[in-house]
């Protein structure tokens, strides 16, 4: 096998179908509806001052980046079922790390995983290849963007079930 650039990111099947779901909604009625916004705003006359027309090509441009990053990822992504409750750690888990004297709780794997506030990582990320793969218990280090060497260890390591 060789290395592609594309980048892979660990989605479980509910995120999967989630992410299929809005870019089915995108994709179809999303376009037909946008373009139907076009149109009647093209028809008001004046590109150049019309405002709800420039606000729903704005709109578009939103909406067609949104679909090219579903596609993008969907493609490319490695489809999981909840990870195995052993401690160690793996794309799909709340992980929890003790640094600098504070504990931080994330979740591994592609931010679309979540849907809530909890901040997440990357496995690909300096903290998220760091721990990938260690236990409970392990103390690891990763380098910052800043450049510095951060010491975390890993005091959890829990399936995430959202």
């Amino acid at each position: 096998m060789t290395e592609t650039s594309t980048h892979q990111s660990y989605l479980t099947q509910a995120a999967y179908d989630r992410l299929k779901d809005e870019l089915d909604e995108l994709s179809g009625p999303g376009r037909t509806e946008i373009a139907k916004r076009i149109e009647a705003a093209r028809e008001e006359g004046d590109l150049r001052e019309n405002g709800g027309y420039h606000a729903a090509k704005e709109e578009q441009g939103k909406m067609e980046a949104r679909i090219r990053q579903l596609t993008q990822l969907l493609e490319n992504a490695i489809i999981g079922e909840t990870p195995e409750d052993d401690g160690v750690v793996e794309p799909g888990m709340i992980v929890t790390v003790e640094m600098f004297g504070d504990e931080e709780q994330f979740l591994l794997g592609s931010r679309e995983i979540n849907d809530s506030s909890m901040q997440v990582f990357s496995e690909k990320s300096p903290i998220g290849s760091a721990v990938n793969g260690h236990s409970v218990g392990d103390t690891v280090s990763y380098e910052a963007p800043s450049g510095k060497q951060i010491e975390v260890t890993i005091v959890a390591a829990v399936p995430y079930t959202g």
